[in-house]
């Protein structure tokens, strides 16, 4: 199995052909990349993407409040204060983060990996924003600058609405009759280490328990709750 180094090695090349810019200093891309439960036993903050997620995060919200006061002259502050909230908010950066595919970069120790971190729209988010400050750091504004008007120019007029979760939904339809949350549990798994499958069952009082299988423990309660949410739909429960 590679180790931490060897993949982030392994990684630094899609992300430079990705941001179209060849990194100076390279260990800012690796440090952007690490979730902290990779940096081992001995944690050392500066190796994780929580710093660099804290300067993209601001670098990001100049560009598009600058992207905005260009593209859109005559709105008033509270129309570009709404889509300022768009484009910067969670579920845009994991678009892009998606779209270029960092979501398949991210270094995680195995235990944040099976339990589906990977797929956290959230982490996906961060990740985006520590890339931005690794950038901004090798290369200066207008590189950056670039960069996100490249990726964000698509979303200015998008609804970024995000899609309803159905474990969220589940829970919602749960809550509304009185009963007790949903619980998940992983029944079994199989398949080999570097790629298991999990199946994983879904309770909720007074239904029959539903099992469904995932790549990851969180994939595997998604579809364990469409799988529900099915069957309350089909008997208009």
């Amino acid at each position: 199995m590679a180790s931490t180094e060897e993949k982030l090695s392994r990684n630094l090349n899609a992300v430079t052909g990705k941001l179209e810019h060849k990194f100076d200093k390279p260990q800012l891309v690796k440090q952007a990349l690490t979730h902290p439960s990779a940096c081992g036993r001995n944690l050392i903050v500066a190796d994780s993407y929580e710093r660099l997620e804290f300067l993209g995060d601001r670098v990001l919200g100049l560009v598009i409040a600058d992207m905005l006061l260009r593209h859109f002259p005559k709105e008033s502050e509270g129309s570009l204060a709404k889509r300022f909230t768009a484009l910067v908010r969670r579920e845009a950066l994991a678009l892009v983060a998606q779209k270029l595919g960092f979501d398949k970069l991210i270094v995680l120790a195995k235990g944040e990996e099976e339990s589906g971190e990977r797929e956290n729209p959230a982490l996906q988010a961060d990740v985006c924003e520590a890339l931005i400050g690794a950038l901004y750091l090798d290369a200066g504004y207008n590189t950056v600058q670039r960069f996100i008007e490249k990726n964000w120019k698509p979303l200015l007029s998008q609804d970024l609405s995000p899609p309803q979760d159905a474990k969220s939904t589940l829970q919602e339809w749960a809550q509304g009759r009185g009963l007790p949350l949903p619980t998940y549990q992983e029944v079994s798994r199989s398949g080999p280490p570097h790629a298991p499958i999990f199946n994983i069952q879904v309770s909720v009082k007074g239904l029959d328990p539903i099992i469904k299988q995932g790549n990851s423990k969180r994939k595997g309660e998604q579809e364990a709750a469409i799988e529900l949410l099915r069957f309350i739909s089909e008997n208009g429960m």
